[in-house]
């Protein structure tokens, strides 16, 4: 099993940016974080970094159903969805598998929660591939 879930995009990056969050939107995420991974990597260490950046999903709803399942369910959360430059015409987006990420807690409501998400980002992501 594999830990995401992507797709590629032949559009500018910033582009890729936008379509993502609002692909998430219409499975109910919005984005409550987002880190830019090449301008931390330059500030922090003068490294030069590709295009990259972390967005942290959250549907609230369903990660409010995950917290009272289980309560250290939020070391896990928000859904981190990277963006990343891959090649000079390609941008890649993609998703944590929350079914995977789940499997070290014995909570079954857990699993079948996070099957619910996943199958919400798996259809935000197919959206980008048309």
């Amino acid at each position: 099993m594999t830990y995401y879930i992507a797709a590629k995009l032949k559009v500018p990056f910033d582009d890729a940016i936008v379509r993502t969050e609002a692909a998430l939107k219409t499975e109910g995420f919005g984005v409550i974080s987002r880190i830019d991974i090449q301008q931390t990597l330059k500030s922090k260490i003068d490294v030069d970094f590709r295009p990259y950046t972390i967005l942290g999903a959250c549907n609230p709803s369903l990660a409010h159903e995950a917290l009272q399942l289980e309560d250290k369910v939020g070391l896990m959360l928000p859904c981190n969805v990277i963006v990343q430059q891959s090649g000079s015409d390609d941008v890649e987006v993609a998703a944590i598998d929350p079914v995977a990420s789940m499997q070290a807690i014995a909570n079954p409501g857990l699993l079948k929660a996070a099957d619910t998400v996943r199958e919400k980002l798996a259809r935000a992501i197919a959206l980008l591939s048309h």
